[in-house]
């Protein structure tokens, strides 16, 4: 057959049926197909053609002269967001440099032209968030007619031949909390009554040899289990031997082996968990838009009781919400997809999403590392709209349960938008779709820029103030009111986002008005507060990527486990170390600047501690409703069923 593992299993259903053995059942037949990947022309070349005058943009929808409405909508829309930001950052950048004292020398000349060049570009960065929360607001407060809403087609039937296959690409992960998690969601879907129209598939890459006895086994304790509730959905379990291209891979080798007998998927990752309703609601809205090639959902952070992980909930809940509404708003049908808890049109998917090597040499070359940004902007050049819906409730996942988990998923995902940058040049591709390459890039670059003003900020101080004979004890009160217009920038979403929670009238599900405000304000210290420590180290991963330091892609821990003290100063200490060092040579050259810095070296010097207080369970802010979100209070029975699957080990193989 192939170098793949040929034991692919099934389990076919309906009533409760006598058990059968693991070999008795096979894989559905081989139904093979192509999934062709184009060469990538890449960045030199693409910007060729570009400065060559050769058409690179413009997709199929976006060149006829008759755009729909909601593609008219979506430029007007874009037009305002960037007229917003483009407003902002002139202003902010106008003020500083007429604020920043005058130059007479070649040397701060080139100090002050570096500073406010910098100073554009981030914030016009901050200014974007800014701009899509609000646009998240003002959808709260009037709507949006041109989204699509799952409320909209909720009864619409189901066609039976809209067979929707359920992947999960799994490697190396948990095994409990996965195959309780899909126990689960099979449950949810056979209520609903839909569990017919869908497949379910475990596609694992894992490479240990215990690890594969125990998904075979809990593969087969999930078939009994649904044996034994008569739910009707058929479920196979596959074990690639030859593991090229990671999660890309696994998934379109799915898709040459099968992927002919599904109009639609749904991709999992290895914590999701979703409801039978968002599934079938998913289905119903790609029937409803047949030029739909991906829908996304706005995954819920759920599930972990950490510090850590719970803020990172609560923002996920709370402020999330809102900036996925203002994405949705000026994104519209050119919208993000996020490798999971989506549904995609295979057959377009198949022909058009085929992903080739990256050329070139070192670490930002070879196979795509983040496969879904690149993913829908191939979708879209084809033709197909991608769209972010933000009312399908019942789709959930979980967060890294500690600082060092996150910045470890955070180091691949770096990697990855860095390489995608490469493509921005690609002929074809949505200019909204170049922007978000450019933007996945900027999510990280941002870091050591953001390093890099600080360090040219007082290098300039202390170069002013050597030549001033040392006056000026504290920066001018109108450079402080424009950090405090940056700071204001950074907050407001979160404020604009606990006031849509009041508006709703949902503060009683975040256990109350105070608790809802204590907890926003809990989550905004513990973000200033570690993002000093997220800079130093994001900067270390742009600086390790653009040097050729290729990176290992080993799977996230999903369960919470406090962290040890010798892993956190293993992990930190050299970020405190550094840290140290420049603050005591800016105290030996400008002792007043000293304190301006210590806002980013303090947390900087206490980053291990800081990892390990956050990386365990806070009895006094469960005790208080700090950080509550409404899963906690009132969990939905589809994650309750999950957790209850994986505190129980003989639920699911372990």
């Amino acid at each position: 057959m192939s170098t793949l593992d040929t034991s692919f299993s099934s389990a076919s259903r309906g009533a409760p049926c006598p058990p059968r053995s693991a070999d008795a059942a096979m894989a559905p037949p081989l139904h093979r197909s192509a999934m062709p990947a184009r060469p990538w022309v890449g960045l030199r070349a693409g910007l060729a053609h570009a400065l060559r005058g050769e058409p690179t943009s413009g997709t199929p929808s976006s060149l006829h002269d008759n755009p729909a409405p909601w593609e008219q909508a979506a430029t007007r829309r874009r037009r305002a967001f960037l007229a917003t930001i483009a407003a902002l950052t002139v202003v902010a950048t106008v003020w500083l440099a007429h604020m920043l004292p005058a130059a007479d020398s070649v040397g701060l000349q080139a100090l002050r032209t570096a500073q406010i060049g910098l100073f554009a570009l981030l914030f016009a960065w901050v200014s974007a968030g800014f701009a899509t929360a609000l646009m998240g607001f003002v959808v709260h407060l009037r709507g949006d007619r041109y989204a699509l809403s799952a409320d909209a087609v909720r009864h619409r039937p189901l066609p039976d031949d809209a067979r929707t296959a359920l992947i999960m690409p799994i490697c190396n992960e948990h095994v409990p909390t996965v195959f309780a998690g899909l126990r689960a969601t099979c449950e949810s879907l056979a209520s609903t009554g839909g569990q017919r129209h869908f497949d379910l598939y475990i596609l694992s890459d894992s490479s240990k040899p215990e690890l594969w006895a125990a998904e075979r086994a809990a593969w087969e304790q999930l078939r009994a289990s649904l044996d034994e509730d008569g739910i009707a959905v058929q479920v196979y379990y596959r074990r690639r031997k030859l593991r090229r291209h990671r999660k890309a891979g696994n998934v379109a080798d799915f898709c040459r082996r099968w992927g002919r007998n599904y109009r639609y998927m749904v991709v999992l990752d290895a914590d999701s968990v979703m409801s039978g309703q968002c599934l079938t609601d998913l289905v119903r809205l790609m029937e409803a838009h047949p030029q739909a090639g991906i829908i996304q959902t706005l995954p819920q952070a759920v599930g972990q009781t950490t510090l850590h992980a719970r803020a990172q909930q609560f923002a996920s809940r709370v402020t999330g919400r809102l900036f996925t509404l203002g994405m949705q708003y000026w994104q519209l049908g050119e919208s993000h997809y996020w490798g999971h808890n989506a549904i995609i049109r295979v057959a377009p998917f198949m022909a058009h999403c085929g992903l080739a090597d990256v050329p070139g040499r070192g670490a930002l070359s070879g196979e795509i590392l983040s496969h879904d940004f690149v993913e829908a902007a191939l979708m879209r050049r084809a033709g197909y709209h991608v769209w972010l819906v933000s009312d399908l409730g019942g789709s959930y996942e979980q967060n890294p349960p500690n600082l060092i988990e996150e910045l470890q998923r955070d180091r691949r995902w770096c990697q990855g938008n860095l390489q995608n940058f490469q493509l921005i040049a690609e002929p074809g591709l949505h200019p909204v779709h170049r922007a978000m390459l450019a933007t996945g890039a900027m999510a990280y670059v941002s870091a050591p820029l953001w390093l890099a003003f600080l360090g040219l900020g007082v290098a300039s101080w202390v170069q002013h103030a050597a030549q001033s004979d040392g006056t000026g004890l504290a920066p001018p009160s109108h450079l402080l009111a424009l950090w405090g217009l940056t700071l204001t920038l950074l907050m407001l979403p979160r404020a604009l986002a606990v006031a849509v929670v009041f508006l709703r009238r949902e503060q009683a599900e975040f256990g109350g008005g105070w608790a809802l405000v204590r907890s926003a304000m809990a989550e905004a210290a513990l973000s200033v507060v570690q993002a000093p420590v997220r800079m130093a180290a994001h900067t270390g991963f742009v600086v390790a990527a653009l040097t050729g330091w290729r990176i290992g892609w080993t799977s996230p821990a999903r369960e919470a486990l406090a962290l040890r003290w010798r892993d956190a100063l293993r992990r930190f200490a050299p970020q405190s170390a550094g840290a140290g060092l420049a603050l005591l040579a800016l105290g030996v050259a400008h002792l007043p600047a000293l304190p301006w810095m210590l806002p980013v070296g303090l947390p900087l010097l206490a980053a291990a501690p800081l990892a390990v207080w956050t990386s365990r369970e806070n009895d006094l802010s469960q005790a208080t409703r700090t950080l509550l979100i409404p899963e906690e209070r009132h969990a939905p029975r589809v994650l309750r069923r999950a957790w209850r699957f994986a505190r129980q080990p003989q639920a699911v193989a372990a």
